[in-house]
């Protein structure tokens, strides 16, 4: 008996490897190690064989700035009570996909640099285009504060270079994103020798990334060849994050599970409920930008508490589990998303985001979206209207953008990653700054 049984081990055994053998004598793997297609048989990258080419990169570059974060599941929505009773972040369980994320909040010093490109090539022909980006340095007036030295100064002198930029409404902020893509693609590819330099880009024929693809900006030739995004060279666009990857990466629950079940609800982007440190040789200090209470912004003279009257350095404080620094005070931050107010339906429960020209008003929480509504009652089709009236029974519009997080002008309820905000989306503050993500492309680990 026993040797019937190892005999069928052991035939078992010959089996799966018999398996294994064909698999990788026949499989797709091998045949694209030996640089020919599994499919037709014909040779990759090889010009007498029709010259089809297959790149050999594997995996994303990570761009300039960018931190990987990786996706996962997590309970989106408040962890403390709310205190405004504004009941628009009910507690619900998404899954976020991995991504790429700004360490830091976007600089006074990388706008400037955004300014100096558009000057250089728009300056001449379309001053206006700068005057469109340029932020709004009055968001600093105060009527009865004596600010006007952020307002002359804030912005561009090199003392502030390391802040972050506000006054930059969501337009801008978006508009950035795009130019810091097209720049990025730019010097990669100028990297990779199919482009060289061109100074002598001008308003009417400059490198944008899809421009480039489209054959509409041929530039100065590197290496005589033109890259595709089959080559792997070309990064997706930076953006805005949505409201779900803003949170998830806000709250870094790096290992803050076991198995699937999250143990822990963090309020703040740090492993305590306070606002404190709990650090060794550090136990007391403040662990963010904020007002402490009514006419507290920075301490006491000889012993500050966060040291900042106003916005702190973008790399002040201690950085999350994930490295991303300042994603409780300092500034809020613009992130993708239409603001609506949230109920347990709303959202989808994989990379939620309400933001898609089409569907912004889907499930809005409008009559519309209930079942009771009869559209051929004329009565209901008012009501609906009435909902969102803008002006009249409500502010929140289509234009209506979330900003999230705290700044150095709120409370300590504002540091919860949880609580959501809004503001028409071509008004700024000075309380108001932004970090941009990107797409992670292939693997699903964010490394």
């Amino acid at each position: 008996m026993r040797n019937k049984l190892r005999f069928g081990a052991i035939l078992a055994i010959l089996g799966c490897s018999i398996v294994l053998v064909s698999c990788g004598s026949f499989g797709g793997n091998k045949s694209k190690k030996s640089g020919k297609s599994s499919t037709t048989g014909w040779n990759y990258n090889d010009p007498n064989f029709g010259g089809f080419t297959v790149s050999s990169v594997k995996e994303q570059k990570v761009g300039p700035g960018l931190v990987a974060i990786e996706g996962g599941t997590f309970t989106m929505g408040a962890t403390q009570e709310n205190v405004y009773y504004e009941w628009d972040n009910t507690p619900r369980q998404v899954t976020v996909s991995s991504f790429f994320m700004d360490q830091t909040e976007v600089s006074n010093t990388d706008y400037l640099e955004y300014i100096y490109w558009l000057n250089r090539i728009y300056g001449s022909e379309y001053p206006e285009m700068i005057e469109r980006a340029l932020p709004d340095t009055l968001v600093w007036r105060n009527s009865m504060s004596y600010n006007e030295p952020m307002v002359e100064i804030y912005f561009r002198h090199p003392a502030y270079g390391d802040y972050p930029v506000v006054g930059v409404s969501w337009l801008q902020a978006n508009d950035y994103a795009l130019w810091r893509s097209d720049r990025v693609n730019e010097m990669l590819l100028i990297e990779a020798g199919v482009l060289k330099f061109d100074d002598n880009q001008n308003a009417e024929n400059h490198f944008t990334t899809d421009g480039y693809l489209a054959g509409t900006y041929t530039g100065v030739s590197g290496n005589g060849q033109r890259a595709k995004m089959e080559d792997g060279i070309i990064l997706p666009k930076y953006r805005l994050p949505t409201e779900a990857e803003w949170e998830y990466a806000a709250l870094g629950l790096v290992g803050n599970t076991e198995g699937e079940r999250i143990t822990q609800r963090k309020v703040y982007p740090w492993n305590s409920d306070g606002v404190r440190s709990q650090e060794k040789n550090y136990t007391g200090s403040y662990m963010a930008n904020f007002k402490r209470g009514s006419g507290d912004y920075m301490g006491v003279a000889g012993s500050l508490n966060d040291g900042a009257t106003f916005p702190a350095p973008v790399t002040a404080y201690w950085p999350n589990d994930y490295g991303l620094y300042n994603m409780a005070g300092n500034v809020a931050e613009w992130v993708l998303d239409v603001y609506r107010p949230l109920s347990f339906e709303d959202f989808a429960d994989q990379n939620p985001y309400r933001g898609d020209s089409e569907n912004i008003n889907y499930r809005d929480g409008d009559y519309m979206s209930t079942i009771q509504n009869d559209w051929n009652n004329k009565e209901d089709q008012d009501y609906t209207k009435q909902m969102y009236d803008y002006g009249k029974t409500t502010l929140i519009s289509d234009h209506s953008r979330v900003y999230k997080g705290g700044s150095w002008a709120d409370g300590p309820y504002y540091l919860s990653p949880s609580t959501r905000r809004y503001l028409d989306e071509n008004q700024s503050s000075s309380t108001i700054g932004f970090r941009c993500a990107m797409n992670k492309i292939g693997t699903t680990y964010g490394k």
